[in-house]
């Protein structure tokens, strides 16, 4: 091996998964013995940073795996590390199922990285080491190489979740809550601020828990009014707020404060009291209502996004109709909606799954059909309206077209604005004029 080596991050899953593969890239990034490399075919060592959090998940880090295991056949790959939630529930597995890999390590190994490429180096065991650790950070300034964009990027505020939804594995892969101070958020935020970043996405597994295993008033409210003070800050969004904890002074802060974009990700993932019971939720049907139409009544043009799982256990054909009439009421933006999986290790895995997968993707289907229709419906509503759009780049099927975003609308999940006439800098904000829709786009011109 040369003195300095080549590595190569593939992150999977979740936003705060890419928020880990950042900080292990930042971490990298700052130590003379390692370099960066865009492409796998580069690298001495790749790093596959794991989502374990269902079926399809967890298939989709085992193929991954195994494509980068091939790096070691037929490129320059030394070692292979594999990392975060599946190699957290499944170290041992991982291990007799996969001799290619070098290092299967957890989500808590993010902050040392580097510590655990140096163990390899000299390493000429071919056996894989597995080393999960069982001491979390609780706080942390680690450096960052933000991969999202040049002018947008997540923030973490907390890792772990207090909730114990029945479905979820989390709080086993990521431990309980553990909220980062509002001075360490405030300093990272500034410095992605500094590095051209104007549009900042606050992520946790719950937002509304921010704050609530400290001892020194921090809440999410708190910060909020600390971040918008950022001077050239311009868009700060809230994905996860849960609907039985969203306190009313950070209502009012979406409300009043500019810098806070109208949208808001409320999982609410069904409506059936009986099913919200089963999954563990605290919260009903009534609750969701109220919550949704107050947002609705006290933030004018309000973009609401919501995730839905349909086939949970005892889901009748009666609670999915439930679920698809209140869809169909139209007060829901963007809507996600995922298929139960039958996890083991969650309390729902001692049900029956008794909803067949068949079953399941059908009623997946047949929302998101039912949610096009409405959103297209909220869409065509703002066809002739001036909006201010941020500029991402060009359209990835023409150089001819550049594309973007207005605030009701969030990175990687969401649609975008194609704009067909004007030109803009990337990571600019500029006002388009809204003229047509294109399938689930907006498309319209720069105005000035």
């Amino acid at each position: 091996m040369s003195d300095t080596q080549k590595v190569h991050i593939i992150s999977l899953g979740c936003a705060r998964n890419l928020v880990d593969s950042e900080n292990m890239a930042g971490l990298l990034q700052g130590d003379k013995g390692y370099k960066l490399s865009d492409h796998a075919n580069e690298a001495d060592i790749i790093i596959v940073n794991t989502c374990g959090f269902i079926d399809e998940a967890k298939q989709e880090s085992i193929d991954t795996i195994l494509g980068a295991a091939e790096n070691k056949k037929n490129g320059n790959c030394k070692k292979l590390v594999v990392t975060g939630c599946l190699s957290e529930r499944y170290p041992q597995e991982l291990k007799d199922s996969l001799p290619e890999v070098d290092l299967i390590t957890g989500t808590a190994a993010f902050p040392r990285i580097v510590e655990e490429l140096e163990s390899l180096k000299n390493s000429t065991s071919s056996e894989p080491k597995v080393k999960i650790h069982t001491e979390r950070a609780k706080d942390y300034d680690l450096p960052r190489a933000n991969s999202l964009s040049s002018h947008s990027a997540y923030l973490k505020l907390a890792e772990g979740c207090a909730k114990r939804c029945s479905f979820c594995i989390i709080p086993k892969l990521r431990g309980n809550l553990r909220s980062r101070s509002i001075e360490s958020l405030v300093t990272e935020a500034q410095t992605l601020i500094q590095n051209g970043v104007r549009e900042i996405n606050l992520i946790a597994q719950d937002l509304t828990d921010y704050g609530r295993d400290r001892k020194d008033g921090a809440t999410l409210a708190e910060l909020l009014k600390k971040l918008v003070q950022i001077e050239d800050l311009k868009w700060l969004r809230l994905f996860y707020v849960y609907p039985d904890q969203l306190s009313d002074d950070v209502i009012q802060l979406v409300r009043d404060e500019e810098k806070i974009c109208k949208y808001l990700d409320v999982p609410i993932q069904h409506i059936s009291d009986k099913i919200l019971t089963r999954m563990n939720r605290h919260t009903n049907k009534e609750q969701i209502r109220s919550m949704i139409a107050r947002l609705k009544k006290e933030i004018p043009n309000l973009f609401i996004r919501t995730s839905l799982m349909v086939g949970f256990p005892g889901e009748t054909q009666e609670d999915f109709l439930e679920l698809k009439n209140f869809v169909k009421e139209g007060l829901l933006d963007h809507v996600g909606v995922f298929t139960y999986s039958h996890e083991e290790g969650t309390p729902s895995f001692r049900l029956p799954d008794d909803v067949p997968a068949e079953v399941k993707k059908q009623r997946q289907a047949e929302i998101y059909a039912l949610q096009e229709e409405i959103l297209n419906k909220n869409l065509r509503s703002l066809v002739g309206q001036t909006l201010e759009v941020l500029i991402e780049g060009q359209h990835p099927e023409t150089e001819l077209l550049l594309k973007g975003r207005f605030f009701g609308q969030a990175p990687q999940v969401d649609n975008m604005v194609i704009i067909q006439e004007g030109h803009a800098d990337i990571g600019s904000f500029k006002k388009v004029e809204i003229r047509d829709i294109a399938g689930m786009d907006l498309v319209g011109g720069i105005v000035s």
